[in-house]
């Protein structure tokens, strides 16, 4: 009886040590988890301000209110206008696939609204957080939407 006894305490202790390991593993790894979310989240924080106070000097060097940058379907109506196409394309934004295209197609309208190429308009819809701020912050001067 005392054999069989020694035996139970001896795999309860090992039962019990198995788990006080995993428990501080899995501790680690919730450690370690909300540590890298937490950086991605103030990355993303950075890039959205540097988004919006890159629309906002946009939108004041095309003659427009800069606080429209921060209101949600405002700023579109008001992007629409800076570069030229109708309002009603703000519909063509909310259909899914549709809003592809013609994102391409005010991206690079806005580009030229601003004396720029296609190619910068391109790099308006692969690199935003990069030619956003250069259209806002840089020397490109507002010259009004292109008749195309």
């Amino acid at each position: 009886m005392k054999k069989i006894s020694s035996l139970t305490v001896a795999s309860v202790g090992l039962i019990l040590s198995a788990v006080s390991a995993f428990a501080q593993d899995a501790e680690t790894q919730i450690q370690v988890q909300s540590q890298g979310s937490a950086l991605g989240g103030v990355v993303g924080l950075v890039i959205a301000v540097i988004a919006v106070v890159a629309l906002w000097k946009m939108f004041t060097k095309a003659g427009e209110p800069g606080w429209a940058a921060i209101v949600p379907i405002y700023n579109l109506v008001v992007l629409l206008k800076i570069a030229g196409k109708p309002l009603w394309w703000i519909i063509l934004l909310i259909i899914p696939f549709v809003n592809i295209v013609v994102g391409i197609i005010v991206a690079i309208s806005l580009a030229k609204a601003f004396g720029k190429g296609v190619g910068f308009g391109v790099g308006l819809i692969v690199l935003p957080f990069i030619f956003y701020p250069i259209l806002g912050f840089g020397s490109a001067a507002y010259v009004g939407p292109k008749s195309e």
